[in-house]
């Protein structure tokens, strides 16, 4: 396998990933009260096989962050009414307000992923596409809206182990469908596809950060030490002052001192 996917190196879990995960989700949440603080807000894309971690990363991201300013969006098949729609339309519902975060499950991408390999779109559809997401993110980019687009990648033999382990497990058996198993059929398509799409659209200021995923807890620390660091860049991250009048009348209304830490 050449290209980008064929130099991913899966590392191994850290021996103190309890400790290097709690520090990442909470310099995410510090990250998130500056962001809500400043009016600024972000969009973090996540793509990747079928049972590479997508949800496991999701799940440790936003352990710790406050639920009001922050979504999670599920990206599934459209609906009748998305399908008589420009197939955009249904991304900008989601995308947040100042000072929110939006967290895309699968994203626009499948236009030039899915939709491309399975013929839900055609080739002369897919092929603009490049172009139009681009449009779309430098819009965003443009309107101050911070980027990052991870992509988790597996290897084949280990895709296949996740599956039958969710296929073995009843609280897992839910996530398996029959779409995973054409897609493995697909395998090559899907590669190269993959491969057209980061090179047509990885950008310095949206890039796309790809993650070997065959050790779950490697990729999910190096998952959030690059959406942190990403997110971080030319953000102030100093804790908040208290507001010199809101401290006084705090003083006086409690009736007891209030030392700042």
């Amino acid at each position: 396998m050449s290209g980008r996917l064929g130099a991913v190196t899966h590392g191994k879990p850290p021996e103190d990933y309890e400790k290097q995960l709690k520090r990442l989700q909470e310099r995410l949440y510090e990250l998130q009260i500056a962001y809500r603080r400043q009016k600024r807000s972000a969009v973090v894309v996540l793509e990747g096989w079928d049972a590479a971690g997508k949800g496991g990363l999701i799940k440790r991201m936003t352990a710790e962050l406050d639920p009001r300013f922050f979504e999670v969006i599920p990206i599934s098949a459209p609906d009748p009414r998305e399908k008589r729609e420009h197939y955009l339309t249904r991304f900008w519902r989601g995308f947040p307000e100042d000072g929110d975060w939006s967290i895309f499950d699968r994203s626009w991408y499948g236009r030039v992923l899915v939709e491309r390999i399975e013929g839900f779109a055609t080739k002369a559809e897919w092929s603009r596409a490049y172009d139009e997401i681009n449009q779309l993110e430098t819009m965003l980019l443009a309107d101050g809206v911070r980027m990052i687009k991870i992509f988790l990648h597996i290897s084949e033999e280990k895709q296949h182990e996740r599956l039958v382990d969710r296929l073995q497990e009843p609280w897992k058996r839910w996530k398996v469908t029959d779409e995973d198993f054409r897609n493995i059929a697909r395998r090559t398509e899907y590669l190269e596809a993959y491969e057209e799409m980061f090179e047509r659209t990885d950008k310095k200021e949206a890039p796309w950060c790809i993650i070997g995923g065959d050790h779950k807890k490697y990729a999910r620390i190096h998952g959030l030490s690059m959406i942190a660091d990403h997110l971080a860049r030319g953000v102030d991250v100093t804790p908040p002052q208290i507001d010199p009048a809101l401290h006084k009348l705090a003083e006086k209304t409690l009736g007891r001192t209030v030392k700042p830490r």
